[in-house]
């Protein structure tokens, strides 16, 4: 376990209301409570110093108040998380060094001990020049490697990413040419897991960087970061998470799991 007291951080979530696949999806209720505080709930027992949500809706913020919670009401012409969120530090006024981890709203079951983990990270990579870290899992089936929904990370020796793709990489010109069910991955191929730690700093700067061709073609924000030549660190996740919640099927999966939690 890392100790929390050594490590300063502070957690945002952004919870926009109007999912596409799921309106509404921060107010779903999982076991008598919303989404969006399972995820500020896990925000709070990682140790961080603060936690906010960041919303654009009314009814976001007024529940997080309901609850207790700590929340910034933020514009609606936010095109990604990552812009929201630099709202949020622009309002707050935090120092440029401040370690920031964006956990996603749609991530109710998201373990406490990634976001020290990550913001670990982070606090001991600032002397290194790395501005931004995130985490990963290994990938043990061919039909993930090959889903597009899952997103691969292909890093160097020292764990800083190559890059990141919704295709198969490496490609593996001789075994991807056999029956799915010959294939035999060797490789470590590695699933990206969608929360991030950033220096306040960074994220001003990332805001101010046009989308590159490869970030529109690939729908993947992080993609800018390496355009423009920066490091993003990728590290295994000391306990990989379950799936987010981006559709119904998603919640209704969430829901099958706390229930069965509850009766352990």
């Amino acid at each position: 376990m890392i100790n929390q007291k050594t490590h300063d951080f502070i957690v945002v979530i952004p919870a926009r209301y109007d999912s596409t696949r799921l309106p509404g999806k921060p107010l779903a209720i999982i076991d008598d409570k919303p989404m969006v505080q399972w995820v500020y709930e896990r925000g709070v027992a990682s140790g961080a110093s603060k936690v906010i949500v960041a919303t654009d809706d009314q009814r976001v913020f007024d529940a997080v108040k309901a609850f207790g919670g700590e929340v910034c009401m933020t514009a609606k012409s936010h095109e990604s998380g990552t812009e929201r969120l630099a709202e949020v530090l622009n309002i707050y006024g935090f120092e440029d060094d401040t370690v920031v981890v964006n956990v996603q709203g749609d991530e109710p079951m998201i373990p406490s001990v990634n976001i020290q983990q990550l913001a670990a990270n982070l606090i001991k990579l600032k002397d290194q020049n790395v501005g931004m870290a995130t985490l990963s899992e290994s990938i043990c089936s061919y039909n993930e490697l090959i889903n597009p929904n899952v997103v691969k990370v292909v890093t160097n020796k020292d764990g800083l990413a190559l890059t990141f793709s919704r295709s198969a990489l490496p490609y593996d010109r001789d075994q991807f040419t056999k029956q799915a069910a010959d294939i035999n991955l060797d490789f470590p191929y590695q699933r990206h897991i969608g929360i991030y730690a950033y220096t306040a700093g960074f994220i001003k700067d990332y805001i101010s960087w046009p989308t590159s061709q490869l970030e529109q073609i690939e729908s993947l924000e992080q993609l800018r970061v390496l355009w423009q030549g920066k490091s993003i660190h990728v590290d295994l996740a000391i306990e990989p998470p379950p799936a987010g919640v981006d559709t119904p099927e998603d919640l209704e999966q969430v829901r099958r799991l706390v229930a069965s939690l509850k009766q352990q």
